[in-house]
């Protein structure tokens, strides 16, 4: 009786109220200071990196208050200077908050190297396209006296003779010696 007689007096009633303020007092402060943290409302816009170097990036973005990541990339583009930015996360004119973390992939300095499959003692038309699918291009075709007609008979790079499982980059010429067939 005396807990329910509790509930309906002045002294928990003030109680209750007295409560409820200091809770409302302090959501609507912390909702401020959580504006002026977070910097409400005040947004950067991201700038185009692309195609400049780390170093012209790194400036741009210290002087517009943004930091920056450097990603690899395994991607050559023949199209952009080796080292530069050829693409960005967040893109170009997003809007961001102040010391916001951008991602930059940079142009490697070469394609990547990949081994050559061996192709030795293969027909031509096999040869190609092994090598092509790896991503090789196939270069000047020469013929020498062999019994093989259109066999591979070695491979050269630069006006090189090289052997099977040597790294070039990708996109390389590699010229072809096969048999014409005659002893």
């Amino acid at each position: 009786m005396n807990f329910i007689r509790f509930l309906f007096s002045k002294i928990f009633f003030k109680q209750i109220v007295l409560a409820s303020v200091i809770v409302f007092i302090i959501c609507i402060s912390t909702l401020y200071i959580l504006k002026i943290i977070t910097n409400h409302n005040k947004y950067i816009k991201v700038p185009n990196l692309e195609s400049f170097s780390l170093k012209e990036s790194e400036f741009i973005l210290k002087k517009n208050n943004l930091r920056f990541e450097v990603l690899d990339s395994s991607k050559y583009n023949p199209n952009y200077p080796p080292l530069s930015v050829i693409d960005q996360s967040p893109v170009y004119d997003d809007l961001v908050k102040k010391n916001r973390k951008i991602y930059l992939t940079l142009n490697p300095k070469s394609y990547r190297k990949i081994r050559v499959p061996n192709v030795i003692q293969i027909t031509q038309r096999n040869a190609e396209t092994k090598l092509q699918a790896v991503g090789f291009k196939i270069g000047g075709k020469t013929y020498k006296n062999d019994i093989g007609k259109d066999m591979v008979l070695e491979i050269n790079y630069q006006g090189k003779k090289i052997d099977p499982g040597v790294l070039l980059p990708k996109n390389s010429s590699i010229d072809l010696i096969l048999g014409n067939g005659k002893k």
